[in-house]
């Protein structure tokens, strides 16, 4: 599961056989009725291992050691707890209804994982695939989790393919149907995929773009050395790209690194800087990052925090910033943050969690949130803005396609994690966006990677990684909405309902085994 995850091996065919092994111990201890325990084990030694290898740039992040070590370890028991149901279900309700139910329990879980406090959907295993979006076209039907489906129905073949030979005896001539059926369920998905991918036809609505990376280093110069100096690092380059026809430059995360207030914007030199040199740019607009905030006379939120020695209450956020000649900023907030260091869960019934939340730059605990994925219009089109982490949830960047996006502007610093998998693994993620809604995807980085994607998905231009560096590139803009775009995430919204009946559907079994009725 490790080798085959992008960067961490990046060899994905692997995938298809990667759960083949634990299937194995957990049809031994089942046929064997040994204690179930034996498989929580296995599944959490498994599914550790998985945590550690496809996520080690973690550890990386100063400050972040403890937290990865507590992400490594409860997302291994989440995972394995899952696997469980599966156990259990097979163990108390039948072996058919068991196999049936891994599916609906795990894509059910990936579903679920986008949206409770304990989000980290990044280990998806659709995500498998982000190195290679040739063979998962068909994402723009189904999102990640058709991946999740398709990984796991082959993993499930080939496991009763080996079953067969080493628990029934079987001979491998004789299984010849399910060895075609696997090659089958392999070759006909990733060849239709293959095709759509060679006759697609871009949607050709031109625009011109400027995507600058700074390359200030987030530990020793972000938030400490001259502001000024930071912002000329990408307002400079970007005035030697500009031309006439350029809609907008990009700039990455947090570029304006310290905090204003968003109602009194007009008092921030950086932000006044910022609004000179757009004024100078011919219709030129800025999308960029910034640390803000705004001052309430009640708490509104689990992040407002009270002001000392007054009533009024306060909400820090990490927020993106839309500047254009002679108009008002638009603010929109990040709003899948970051766990443990942007968003501390479960902080609203247990507020003194706030306190173990990790200083990584910037502010530390949690950050206010939009009501609802936004969208933000310059120069005669609509865009969707997202900030770094953000770029991994399909589902909210659909909803904001539907609301009119017709590209999608990804603004981060990835510099948090040293020259690891991370930053590559996040920028292949933004692929599978631009597959999934038909979008373009540019990408703006304070410390790489920069890039724009097209809309089947392949990298039209990228920076190298920890270098100063900016490009102009043209960009098509698309309105019209794929499959996934229009119904979101169906296949998710099935079978987590299923997740829930087929869990009643095993206590219930599980008591009448037992003589226990209601």
């Amino acid at each position: 599961m490790v080798i085959s995850f992008p960067h961490t091996g990046s060899l994905f065919p692997l995938v298809f056989f990667a759960w083949v092994p634990l299937l194995l111990v957990e049809h031994n201890v089942y046929r064997e009725k040994y204690k179930s325990s034996k498989v929580f084990i296995h599944a959490y030694l498994t599914f550790f291992i998985y945590n550690v290898g496809a996520s080690y740039w973690i550890f990386y992040s100063i400050g972040g050691e403890a937290g990865a070590v507590l992400a490594y370890f409860l997302n291994g028991i989440i995972m394995a707890l899952v696997f469980m149901l599966f156990h259990w279900t097979k163990k108390y309700v039948g072996q058919k209804e068991g196999y049936i139910g891994l599916l609906f329990f795990w894509i059910g879980f990936e579903y679920i994982h986008f949206h409770w406090e304990l989000s980290w959907p990044w280990l998806n295993i659709g995500n498998t695939f982000a190195v290679i979006p040739e063979i998962v076209q068909w994402y723009a039907y189904t999102g990640i989790l058709g991946g999740t489906m398709w990984i796991l129905l082959l993993n499930m073949l080939i496991f009763k393919l080996v079953s067969n030979v080493v628990f029934n005896k079987e001979t491998l001539k004789i299984q010849t149907p399910l060895i075609y059926l696997s090659l089958a369920l392999i070759l006909f998905p990733s060849g239709l995929s293959y095709w759509s991918y060679a006759t697609y036809e871009e949607v050709e609505n031109p625009i011109e773009v400027v995507v600058t990376q700074p390359n200030v280093d987030p530990y020793n110069e972000k938030f400490s050395s001259d502001l000024r100096m930071q912002l000329d690092k990408f307002v400079l380059s970007a005035e030697d790209l500009i031309t006439e026809n350029t809609a907008v430059v990009l700039a990455p995360e947090t570029a304006i690194s310290r905090p204003f207030d968003e109602d009194r914007y007009d008092k921030a030199a950086s932000f006044n800087y910022l609004q000179s040199r757009v004024n100078q740019w011919n219709g030129t607009s800025l999308f960029t990052g910034a640390s803000t905030h705004k001052v309430f006379d009640h708490k509104r939120s689990v992040a407002s925090r009270p002001i000392p020695n007054t009533e009024a209450f306060y909400e820090a956020y990490n927020t993106s910033v839309l500047i254009s000649n002679n108009k008002p900023p638009s603010f929109v907030h990040k709003s899948e943050l970051v766990l443990g260091v942007e968003k501390i869960p479960f902080s609203e019934w247990f507020p003194f969690l706030e306190k173990l939340s990790i200083e990584n730059g910037g502010t530390s605990g949690t950050l206010g949130v939009e009501e609802e994925p936004r969208v933000l219009n310059t120069n005669g089109f609509t865009f969707a803005p997202i900030i770094c982490y953000e770029s991994i949830y399909g589902g909210m960047i659909a909803e904001q396609c539907r609301k009119g996006a017709e590209v999608i502007f990804v603004i981060t610093n990835d510099g948090w994690w040293e020259n690891t998998a991370g930053h590559k693994q996040h920028a292949s993620i933004a692929r599978l966006r631009a597959v999934e809604t038909g979008r373009y995807v540019v990408r703006s980085a304070n410390t790489g990677i920069s890039c724009v994607i097209n809309q089947r998905g392949d990298v039209v231009k990228a920076t190298d990684y920890w270098v100063h560096d900016a490009f102009r590139e043209t960009v098509h803009l698309n309105s019209k909405p794929t499959f996934y775009v229009t119904y979101g995430d169906v296949i998710g919204r099935s079978f987590s309902f299923v997740f829930f009946l087929l869990i009643l559907l095993t206590l219930v079994r599980y008591l009448r085994r037992f003589g226990t009725s209601f």
